[in-house]
């Protein structure tokens, strides 16, 4: 019969003596979970399993850090999180822009999100959107492409909810200013 290690214990055995079933264990364990999270972030299923690969081989080669008095799950989704804002800011605004468009084109009913955004250049939007700082665009991407709350956001994004507020009132504003 085997023993269960803790989170801590595969942890330590993958930073001390890269321990490869220990890595194995932790994978099995949060692997699933991770995906399951950052897709319910992220529609894109490459973009996802991109970076929970990630994750995991920052953990292999110790350039993300445990500190044993955290929770590994906490631990992991931040590496996570900040993993995939970098991926969609590496995206592009326009490539994202151009695959939100597209999708409401082939929908059967237009939504009043649909109505509102045929009656705007698309060309106009999307220069608006680029003239946007990436500070700005990710908290975009993250509560309006994405749908998540403030509070998702900020975890997400590595920032308190107060400021993802005022990003996101800001980036209104300048976009309606340059829409107008």
């Amino acid at each position: 019969m085997s023993e269960t290690r803790s989170d801590g214990e595969l942890l330590r055995a993958v930073a001390a003596d890269g321990d490869r079933r220990a890595f194995e264990e932790l994978y099995r364990r949060y692997a699933p979970w991770l995906t399951a999270r950052m897709r319910s972030r992220c529609a894109d299923a490459g973009i996802v399993d991109d970076v929970v690969q990630e994750t995991f081989l920052a953990v292999w080669r110790g350039s993300a850090r445990y500190r044993e008095d955290g929770d590994a799950a906490g631990w992991l989704w931040r590496i996570a999180s900040r993993r995939l804002v970098d991926a969609l800011r590496g995206a592009g605004a326009r490539g994202r822009l151009r695959q939100t468009l597209a999708r409401l084109r082939h929908r059967d009913e237009a939504s009043a999100e649909d109505r509102v955004l045929a009656g705007v250049e698309h060309g106009d939007l999307a220069g608006a959107l680029v003239r946007l700082s990436p500070e700005l665009r990710a908290v975009l991407q993250a509560t309006v492409v994405d749908g998540l709350t403030t509070r998702e956001a900020a975890v997400l994004l590595g920032i308190p909810p107060g400021t993802v507020k005022t990003r996101a009132m800001r980036a209104r504003r300048q976009l309606r200013e340059a829409l107008a």
